[in-house]
């Protein structure tokens, strides 16, 4: 019999096989498609054209249409919190000399190239000659209790999950504990904090789980009780090894991010699964990322070091869902052949979806180099291979 989108979901996240994978493109913005990509997709698929509406300014990325998400049945929905109504530090995208300049809410510059520029790339950072907790004290800090962030979550929530019968993702309002701590000092400074600093590092990690446990009360509180999942984010790991060692994340990160876990799933108002991207070479901390209360591991970076999509089903596929994984997104889809990315995807199918725990959706975001004809190999071969029974 086949079963709703949230069904599917649900299955999946208990580590039964529903009727097919379930699918995911848009569900955060983790797991979307470039706007420029998207752009070409609506027009090869046949549907209007139409303003591209923007989800992600920084990566770029395209908010999916009810159309094109009813074409290719995708099974989930993105419910993030809008921009706050009041935000000191923020300033909105504006073209100086070659490139576009915005700054977060957060203090952070970004820029993107006028000409050619596909998403922006950090470019300063506030707390880079912060030293000291006097330091933060002193810092102007995002309010994460704005009204304006939940104004339309109640709604978004309840229309995906009893107008569409689709599970939603709860967004968070910014990036992960430590991945806002490098972002903000920098880097090189904040390892190097870790280090030698310490008493300054745990003082900003920290803050920044205090505003976030602020943030998800009352995000939780306003789209109430059908919550199925929520969004956490940093990244770990480059493509051939961890950012740090797996003893200092244990001392450092680890207690911060099962506060913050620990708290959402008392907080939420019935069972709720811990989203949690990290990408790269991470298998020697998904250990610990369950110990933290990770439910659900986005993406598996196929082309990374030790992230063999067969061993990490048999070593974690009782404890985790993976979700992503299904192509490889650097070379496979943007640069193979149809038939390649077809092979690719039955492949992670084969590896991942035996007894439910897997969420089909490309390893990352889609980029704007991906033919429509390749991402269309993808579904169709998701749809063909991802049957179960």
């Amino acid at each position: 019999m086949e079963m709703t989108s949230y069904e599917r979901v649900k299955a999946a996240l208990e580590h039964r096989e529903p009727d097919r994978v379930p699918f995911d493109l848009g569900g955060t913005v983790l797991t979307g498609m470039n706007r420029h990509c998207y752009a070409r997709l609506r027009d090869h698929l046949g549907l209007p054209e139409r303003e591209i509406r923007i989800l992600d300014v920084m990566q770029q990325l395209a908010r999916i249409d009810e159309d094109a998400a009813e074409y290719l049945k995708t099974d989930v929905g993105c419910v993030d919190p809008m921009p706050p109504a009041t935000s000191p530090l923020a300033k909105p995208p504006a073209l100086e000399g070659e490139y576009y300049t915005m700054t977060d809410e957060w203090g952070i510059e970004w820029k993107m190239p006028a000409q050619g520029g596909h998403y922006y790339d950090m470019a300063d950072q506030p707390l880079k000659h912060a030293e000291t907790p006097a330091d933060l004290e002193k810092f102007p800090w995002p309010d994460p209790s704005d009204p304006a962030r939940f104004a339309r979550l109640k709604q978004s929530a309840d229309s995906y999950v009893y107008d569409q019968k689709k599970a939603y993702i709860l967004g968070r309002q910014y990036a992960g504990i430590w991945e806002t701590a490098l972002w903000m000092s920098g880097f090189e400074k904040f390892f190097m904090d870790m280090l030698t600093n310490e008493t300054f590092a745990h003082a900003l990690m920290d803050r920044i789980t205090e505003l976030k446990m602020e943030y998800w009360s009352h995000a939780l509180d306003a789209v109430g009780d059908n919550v199925l999942i929520m969004s956490e984010a940093d990244d770990l790991a480059t493509q051939s090894s961890l950012l740090c060692s797996v003893d200092l994340y244990r001392k450092m990160v680890h207690p911060y991010h099962k506060k913050l876990f620990d708290f959402i799933k008392r907080k939420a108002r019935n069972k709720v699964y811990v989203f949690y991207h990290t990408c790269g070479a991470v298998k020697p901390l998904i250990p610990l990322l369950i110990e933290e209360g990770v439910d659900i591991l986005n993406p598996v970076q196929v082309n990374a070091d030790d992230m063999d999509t067969r061993e990490l089903k048999r070593e974690f596929g009782r404890e985790i869902t993976f979700w992503g994984g299904g192509v490889d997104t650097q070379h496979v889809l943007p640069f193979g052949s149809p038939r390649e990315v077809r092979d690719e995807v039955k492949r992670r199918i084969d590896d991942l979806a035996p007894g439910g725990g897997f969420v089909f959706a490309a390893v990352h975001n889609v980029q704007s180099d991906v033919p429509p004809e390749n991402y269309m190999a993808m579904w169709e071969a998701m749809r063909e291979y991802g049957l179960y029974g």
